[in-house]
Parts: C-alpha cells; sequence; structure tokens
C-alpha cells in the first residue's frame, strides 16, 4: 500500500477521535474521556507523520516528548486550583509559540511558493499575538500586574502604526521570504500587538480572553499546517479555532456583551449619580447560620472565584451531605463566567466529587430560585450583582447573572467588602434577606459542620 494512503487514512480516523474528543468534552460526565481521545488522537497523528517525513534526529524528537511530558505532568500535578486559568493562559501562549517555530522553519525552506510565504506569515503574526497576550493575561490573572484596563493616550494610533508596520512587512517577506530582519520585524511587531490586545481588557472579561487566545492559537496551528502541507495539522487547528470563537461567543452572551465590547473596553466606574446603595450590612456567625440551614428544605450553592482562593469546594461537599442527610435539596447555580476561566467552578466542583445532576447552569436554576429556602454565595460577586439586572447605570447593567437575592435567605461567605472582580459594588450585600458572614469560606463551612456535628 503507497505510504501517503495510509498516512492520510490515519489522519481522517484521528480526525474524527478529535470530533469525538471536543464531543464528549461538552460535558463533565465525560470530559475526562475525552481529554484522554484526543490526547491518544494526537500522539498517534505525531508519530504516523514522523513516519513519513526526513526527520533530522529521532533521538531529539524523542528526548523533546520526554521532557514535555515531564513538564506536562508536573504543571498539572502541582498546579493549585486557583492557579489553573494562569496555567491555561500560559499553555495557550506556548501554543502560539510553537505556530511560530513552524512558520519560520518554513520560511527558511528553498524555493517556497507565495501561498506558503502568505500562511507562514499568517501563522508567525496570529501565533506572536497569541504568545505574548497569553502572557499578559496570565500577569493579570495571577495579579502580578493590575488586572484593570490599561489605557493610554493616542493608543488607537499606536495599534494603526504597529498594523501598518506588520503588513509592510508581510509585503516584504513575499518578496524576501528568507530574510530574517524582515521576520524578526513581523515577530516584534505580532508580540507587541498581543499585548496592545490585551492591555484594554478588563480582569472580569478574562475567561473570554482565555477562551478567545485558545481560539487563536488553533487559527496559527491550522495556518501552519497550510505551510507544511499537513492535512491533519489543518483539521486540528480549525477545530481548536471553531471551538475556540464558539466558546468566546457563548461567554459573551452570558454577559450580555459583543465580542467587539470586550475587546475595546473594560468595565468603567460608575458615573450616575443616581445610583445608592440602600440598607445596612446585616453580619451574621456560623453558628448562627447553622440554625438557619438546620431548618432549610432546599439549598441553592452560587460558587465564584473565592470559593477556588479558599479551597472550600471539599468543606462545601461534607456540608451538602449533611445537608441532604437532613433531608434538604442542594443545588449548585454555576454562571458562564464565574471563576477566571471557562468552566472554573465546574472543575473545582468535580475535583470535590460532586454529583454533575446536582449542577445547574444560570439559565437552569433562575427560574426556580425563588424557590429555595437559602442561596450560600462563596466568594462570588459579579455574576450574582442584582445591579446588572436593576440599576441602568451600572457599568455592568445587562450582564445576565443568577438571582441569588431572589431565595428566602442569602448566605454571603466573603472576607470582607472589597467589589469583584468588575469593580462594582453590589447591593445583594444590603439586601433584607442576606445575611454576610465574614471570614475565610472555608472556615465558616467547616464552623457549620461542626453544629451539624454536634
Amino acid at each position: 500500500m503507497d505510504m501517503n494512503i495510509l498516512i492520510n487514512g490515519v489522519y481522517v480516523i484521528v480526525a474524527a477521535l478529535f470530533i469525538m474528543g471536543l464531543k464528549l468534552l461538552g460535558h463533565p460526565s465525560t470530559a475526562r474521556k475525552g481529554n484522554l481521545i484526543s490526547s491518544i488522537a494526537m500522539l498517534t497523528g505525531v508519530i504516523v507523520t514522523l513516519l513519513d517525513q526526513a526527520i533530522v534526529s529521532y533521538e531529539l524528537l524523542l528526548v523533546s516528548m520526554l521532557i514535555g511530558s515531564i513538564v506536562g505532568a508536573y504543571a498539572a500535578k502541582k498546579v493549585a486550583m486557583t492557579s489553573m486559568p494562569e496555567l491555561v493562559s500560559l499553555f495557550n501562549g506556548i501554543g502560539g509559540l510553537a505556530s511560530v517555530g513552524v512558520a519560520w522553519a518554513s520560511l527558511m525552506t528553498d524555493g517556497i511558493s507565495s501561498f506558503v510565504v502568505f500562511v507562514s506569515f499568517l501563522a508567525l503574526v496570529i501565533g506572536g499575538v497569541t504568545f505574548s497576550g497569553s502572557l499578559l493575561a496570565w500577569g493579570k490573572l495571577s495579579e502580578r500586574i493590575a488586572g484593570r484596563p490599561l489605557v493610554f493616550k493616542g493608543q488607537i494610533i499606536v495599534n494603526v502604526a504597529v498594523l501598518t508596520v506588520m503588513v509592510a512587512g508581510g509585503t516584504q517577506l513575499l518578496n524576501s521570504p528568507q530574510s530574517s530582519d524582515i521576520q524578526w520585524l513581523i515577530f516584534v511587531t505580532a508580540l507587541v500587538l498581543g499585548l496592545l490586545v490585551v492591555m484594554p481588557i478588563g480582569g472580569a472579561d478574562m475567561p473570554v480572553v482565555i477562551s478567545l487566545l485558545n481560539s487563536y492559537s488553533g487559527i496559527a496551528a491550522c495556518a501552519a499546517g497550510f505551510a507544511l502541507q499537513n492535512n491533519l495539522l489543518i483539521v486540528a487547528g480549525a477545530l481548536v479555532g471553531a471551538s475556540g470563537i464558539i466558546l468566546t461567543n457563548t461567554m459573551c452572551k452570558a454577559m450580555n456583551r459583543s465580542l467587539k465590547n470586550v475587546l475595546v473596553s473594560g468595565f468603567q466606574k460608575v458615573t450616575s449619580n443616581s445610583i445608592t446603595l440602600e440598607g445596612e450590612i446585616k453580619p451574621i456567625s456560623a453558628d448562627d447560620a447553622y440554625y438557619i440551614l438546620e431548618a432549610a428544605q432546599s439549598v441553592v450553592v452560587i460558587p465564584g472565584y473565592g470559593m477556588a482562593v479558599a479551597q472550600a469546594q471539599h468543606a462545601m461537599k461534607e456540608l451538602q451531605v449533611l445537608l441532604e442527610n437532613n433531608g434538604a435539596e442542594v443545588a449548585y447555580g454555576i454562571h458562564p463566567v464565574a471563576g477566571r476561566m471557562p468552566g472554573h467552578m465546574n472543575v473545582l466542583l468535580a475535583e470535590a466529587d460532586v454529583s454533575y445532576e446536582q449542577l445547574f447552569e444560570m439559565d437552569e436554576i433562575n427560574p426556580r430560585i425563588d424557590g429555595f429556602d437559602v442561596a450560600i454565595v462563596i466568594g462570588a460577586n459579579d455574576v450574582v450583582n442584582p445591579a446588572a439586572r436593576d440599576m441602568e447605570g451600572s457599568p455592568i447593567y445587562g450582564m445576565p447573572v443568577i438571582n441569588a437575592d431572589l431565595a428566602n435567605t442569602v448566605f454571603v461567605l466573603k472576607r470582607g467588602m472589597a467589589t469583584g472582580f468588575a469593580g462594582v459594588d453590589n447591593p445583594l450585600f444590603f439586601k433584607e434577606n442576606t445575611r454576610m458572614i465574614f471570614g475565610d469560606a472555608k472556615e465558616t463551612l467547616n464552623g457549620i459542620i461542626r453544629q451539624f456535628a454536634d
């Protein structure tokens, strides 16, 4: 059998496995299996590709794969759940940098066509934007850089100038594809553009940024696939790019904002003088909260990034079991952009072995939330802010939120009165039916658990 036919036949099977893996990633109960299938498919594709190519050194490739596997396994095992968004962002950046390497190698090949030069240019640009943008996103997520939008006077002019230089460099690249000076010029301008794209995006939009950069890494890989004339890399990159765009669009809808709005503006301070927060804070202790929970017949838990910081998911699962043994129904309301990456809360609760059947999306939980005796808000802020529903002057007005304030009683577990990542005050804290439980969420939950045990 012709080797080319065999390899392309395997590529078709691998592509089908990629699609199956993506499908399985669509639900928490099958996500691990989907990830495993996709990983095996990619390894198979790499091995088959190596059979048909002139390889400089198999030994070097094997050493590189071994080093990468060790680093990946160590990072996945040791990274804290609070740092998972930063890790995902770094992985996106590494994917973009890999596409840059492929593009650079393709441009150094003798006698390449104008089409290969063009797609290599795209891979160089998109990969560079993904790499630097992901590094900046990592800095914001890890709070090494301020999470607020970073803007400066004349930023639009600078953006246009950078794009102009980049396009001019691409035009020259068609005439001199092996010119290292032109290649470096394009790569550096791509890095600058990546920083300029992410700088004006506020911290509250970071989940959208992560999914968008993931899409960029896929598009860069797709362009690199065209440069290499490798069908599998084209398909894999296209799948990642398309799925990333779909996820980005879904998350933008969950925030009632367009992608353009996310990219060109951040959350700004409230400008309307008509917005005032009425009422007063009513703090209670964990001991007092126990008596209310002990009598509750239905409880909804609404987690946020604060739960990840406190590592409170296991304590919440323990409390869930006690509540259920006491005859109460327990459900979890998950907002699409809760946390700092897509699916952040789902990952945390899965780690604590919370049943997938108890996780409800925002659109599923909101119609029935007024029927719950108690809503427990753990470290969430912006995603339960009723200002998004009621205050037209609020910068988050129109953003769909979980209507926690409609439950009979609301417990807000929070360290203090600081605003959320969007920097917007939350009227929920001042509602008549809201009780604030200040302190570390894990310690608070453990205090309630001890009361049940007694």
